[in-house]
């Protein structure tokens, strides 16, 4: 079993970065993949960004695409997601969330681990 917390979560003004972080234990991170999901209000969640068990593959979004970095550091068993230039339409619930499979962290579809989710707000 894989716990993951999240923290790092808040509210920020548009155009401001916030850095969100999520910690695992029970288990080390380093033989799978994170990934970082998000749930607006009234709407599906959805994907937002991935990292391979190296730090060598990474995916993101189109929506958050030179504006959000994931990152990893598998001696402290943490995951990262930077977000800078964030927008009102960033404003969700952010899960971390974790599989031995890369390429399935594009859905939830799936996924066994995640997180209970820190909130994002941005106002504008």
């Amino acid at each position: 079993q894989v716990q993951l917390v999240e923290s790092g979560g808040g509210l920020v003004q548009a155009g401001g970065s916030l850095r969100l972080s999520c910690a695992a234990s029970g288990r080390s991170l380093s033989n799978y993949a994170v990934g970082w999901f998000r749930q607006a209000p009234g709407k599906e969640r959805e994907f937002v960004a991935r990292i391979n068990w190296s730090g060598g593959f990474r995916d993101y979004v189109d929506a958050v695409k030179g504006r959000f970095t994931i990152s990893r550091d598998n001696f402290k068993n943490t995951v990262t997601l930077q977000m800078n230039s964030l927008k009102p339409e960033d404003t969700a619930v952010y899960y971390c969330a974790s599989t031995n499979e890369y390429e399935r962290l594009k859905t939830i579809d799936g996924v066994p681990y995640w997180g209970k989710g820190t909130l994002v707000t941005v106002s504008s």
